[in-house]
């Protein structure tokens, strides 16, 4: 049974998730599961995975779109517009402030003792939330077969939106031709021409910043890191912005919470002051909102028919197997010596052993004990 909610606990809750969001899309997934479904059991277990899917299929900041859809479906068109402006607007203010900083004394603060323990405790959360999605979303020998696909498509560098949509078509096929129902494919098809209309029409280069982020945030699958490769392209190829703006701005992203595609905020001021911050803010974010207002109403019908519904159950699969590839990426980079391996270890252990303990004591205690391992 999933409980109410008023858009005054959707605002607080995306506050929240906004101020102590590190770690990029996949602990922000991790920290909305615990919030939502264990914590207020605004929505099931199956609910949050099926959105979870959703948002893999459209592009635009993964995290973002889910605490979108949260708020939509529990506040409706107004809970959907609080949500997310909630959780964004934390990143953005504190972006728009080492921004300025940046601006007036080139350079970022030293922030490196503080980081180095926050990451292996986003590590611990994740792998805390993900434990009980993947054990509801592989019902199936077939599922547990797509999910290892998928994620060791992942771990060789396939693309994502080939994963998803790779998984959720075999799944379909499999099941049409086991249940013959013709009928019941058609409807699918809407969605995924939903998909590629928008990146078409939306595809076309433009020198406005408006314009471009508008683009990017319209086309771009994949996590946020994602858009630092299109950022150099768009941005640093045409003279607009230095390599090493581009390279501080991805620190910047690195470690302030909330969604890293906040990072434009810090690019945005840096090419036209205050101005360019707010335009470029907009227009990254605006196709989210959008995105998933079309498709939010779709999800529950997907669930109710038969044979969609097996589409989405392996569009799940997929996502949690796509968010093992990133917590194992992350581990190889982050757990390199006996510190982080300490912090990583201690971390799980409180995330396994005290289950409603809040997922901002666990970050504040890595960056503590970070910091104290490394001034020691």
């Amino acid at each position: 049974m999933e409980k109410d909610a008023s858009l005054k606990d959707i605002a607080q809750l995306f506050l929240k998730l906004g101020v102590i969001g590190f770690g990029g899309p996949a602990a922000h997934i991790a920290m909305m599961q615990k919030e939502v479904v264990e914590k207020r059991k605004w929505l099931t277990e199956q609910h949050f995975l099926d959105l979870i899917g959703a948002t893999h299929l459209i592009p635009g900041p993964n995290s973002t779109e889910m605490a979108i859809h949260i708020g939509h479906e529990k506040g409706g068109w107004k809970g959907l517009i609080v949500a997310g402006l909630c959780f964004i607007l934390p990143a953005v203010f504190i972006t728009g402030f080492f921004a300025y900083l940046y601006k007036q004394y080139g350079q970022l603060p030293e922030v490196q003792p503080f980081i180095y323990g926050i990451k292996p405790a986003i590590i611990a959360i994740i792998i805390g939330a993900i434990f009980p999605l993947a054990k509801k979303s592989l019902k199936s020998t077939l599922l547990i077969l797509i999910g290892i696909g998928v994620l060791v498509g992942s771990l060789l560098g396939i693309n994502e939106i080939y994963l998803m949509f790779g998984a959720g078509f075999l799944a379909l096929i499999l099941a049409y031709f086991k249940n013959k129902k013709p009928h019941a494919l058609t409807s699918f098809f809407p969605i995924t021409l939903l998909q590629i209309s928008n990146a078409a029409v939306l595809s076309a280069t433009n020198t406005n910043l408006f314009w471009i982020f508008l683009k990017i945030g319209a086309i771009l699958y994949g996590s946020g890191y994602v858009l630092f490769a299109f950022l150099d392209t768009e941005l640093v190829a045409t003279g607009l912005l230095t390599k090493q703006q581009l390279i501080d701005a991805i620190a910047v992203g690195q470690f302030t919470p909330g969604p890293v595609f906040s990072s434009v905020t810090f690019i945005g001021y840096q090419i036209n002051g205050f101005s360019g911050a707010i335009v470029s803010t907009i227009a990254i974010f605006l196709s989210s909102f959008v995105f998933v207002a079309l498709l939010n109403p779709i999800v529950r019908k997907m669930r109710n028919s038969k044979l969609l519904s097996v589409f989405l159950d392996a569009v799940n699969v997929a996502s949690v197997a796509l968010i093992v590839a990133v917590c194992f990426e992350m581990g190889k980079d982050t757990i390199t010596d006996w510190r982080t391996i300490l912090i990583a270890f201690l971390s799980i252990a409180t995330v396994f052993s005290f289950k409603k303990i809040n997922n901002a004591f666990i970050v504040l205690g890595g960056s503590v004990l970070g910091y104290l391992l490394t001034v020691l």
